[in-house]
């Protein structure tokens, strides 16, 4: 389990090509020091709109043992997988998704912060990596839309 600090960022809309990527969605969680609770921010582009827009943000008790139980389930996630090299070049999860962590003990990354879309990587993960992916992304999504 992450003890500490630590911050995620999901962004759906990461591919690209000559012209940078339009985000559908970015969701942040963070989980600051000392403290209980997880603050989640959403900015969120409507369909046929041209920019995110920005929902209030929330706060959600990390400490309920099915919260506490999905982010240490992301975490053991995000640990095993592999990420695109070099960063950036490719969506090689297939999702059109990334997803940033950051704490103290790790720091992983699949695609860029411009996007992907610039070439081909020399990392391709396998299907069951995919599938822990898929799960990873799904949790982040569990954990956006929890009303606690």
């Amino acid at each position: 389990m992450p003890v500490g600090e630590y911050s995620l960022r999901l962004q759906n809309g990461i591919t690209g090509g000559f012209a940078p990527p339009t985000p559908n969605a970015i969701y942040t969680i963070t989980q600051p020091l000392n403290s209980d609770t997880l603050t989640i921010a959403s900015s969120i582009r409507p369909a046929g709109t041209p920019s995110l827009q920005d929902i209030a943000p929330k706060f959600i008790s990390s400490k309920i043992d099915h919260t506490a139980a999905l982010v240490e389930e992301l975490y053991g996630i995000l640990k095993t997988l592999p990420t695109e090299s070099p960063p950036g070049s490719e969506d090689i999860y297939g999702l059109d998704t990334s997803i940033a962590w950051g704490s103290d003990d790790l720091q992983w990354m699949n695609g860029a912060p411009g996007g992907c879309g610039g070439g081909s990587s020399t990392v391709h993960p396998t299907a069951e990596e995919k599938a822990k992916f898929k799960r990873a992304v799904d949790i982040v999504h569990e954990l956006v839309e929890k009303d606690e």
